[in-house]
């Protein structure tokens, strides 16, 4: 979504044993530079359910959220002024089925071998590199730090 030249996305780091997901983007624009999944939050939904469509969307998982390193605020590579909302989550279900239009590949990796291949290239890598650094440290923040409430909530008043 964006709003006077801002666009809100979020971004989820899925978590098994000791390795996380990493995707690598299809979409012209970031083609072949890797990311956690994520995307922008559509008009209506709530940071929780972008977090968890977009998931669904690009990798075929059903997933739990279970925490946030926190809002990070930064220009793109595209020249995009965003404000992210990092998550962190479990596999709940579904099965391995990549977004073709916009995702070419996934690798599960532990956090330290994220950047040991230098012929990958990241999208926004100095934010990525601000996310590995919390992921590394054990920043988690309870999703009780946020209070969304659904557009409908409000009667679609402003």
């Amino acid at each position: 979504m964006t709003e006077n030249g801002i666009v809100l996305v979020v971004s989820i780091t899925l978590v098994q044993g000791d390795q996380v997901l990493i995707i690598q983007e299809n979409k012209p624009s970031v083609r072949d530079t890797w990311n956690f999944p994520g995307g922008r939050i559509e008009p209506g939904e709530t940071i929780f359910e972008a977090a968890i469509r977009e998931v669904k969307e690009e990798t075929g998982y059903e997933v739990q959220l279970t925490g946030t390193t926190g809002v990070y605020q930064f220009l793109s590579s595209l020249n995009y002024h965003v404000v992210m909302f990092h998550f962190t989550g479990i596999v709940t279900g579904g099965s391995l089925e990549l977004g073709a239009d916009e995702i070419k590949d996934c690798r599960w990796v532990t956090l330290p071998d994220i950047f040991a291949d230098d012929s990958m290239i990241f999208r926004d890598a100095e934010v990525m590199r601000r996310m590995v650094e919390s992921l590394e440290k054990g920043v988690q923040h309870p999703l009780a730090l946020f209070h969304p409430f659904a557009a409908s909530n409000f009667g679609g008043v402003a």
